[in-house]
């Protein structure tokens, strides 16, 4: 049951990114592409701190040592 619901929910994860995908890709988006939202994050800085880069790093930083290191 439990393998039935994780393909469920990577299915409509994968659904979703496309939907996303496709509106951002309009004449007039009002969804921002991914690229958009990763440069403003990268960008944002506080004085001459990379504030939105430490961000970035912290997180991939969060998510390897909470999934990968078990």
């Amino acid at each position: 049951m439990s393998r039935i619901i994780v393909i469920g929910v990577f299915a409509l994860a994968g659904v979703s990114i496309a939907v996303f995908g496709l509106l951002s890709r309009r004449d007039s988006p009002r969804v921002p592409s991914l690229g958009d939202v990763s440069a403003f994050v990268m960008d944002y800085r506080v004085g001459k701190v990379p504030v939105g880069r430490i961000a970035v790093l912290g997180f991939w930083w969060w998510v390897g040592f909470h999934f990968f290191a078990r």
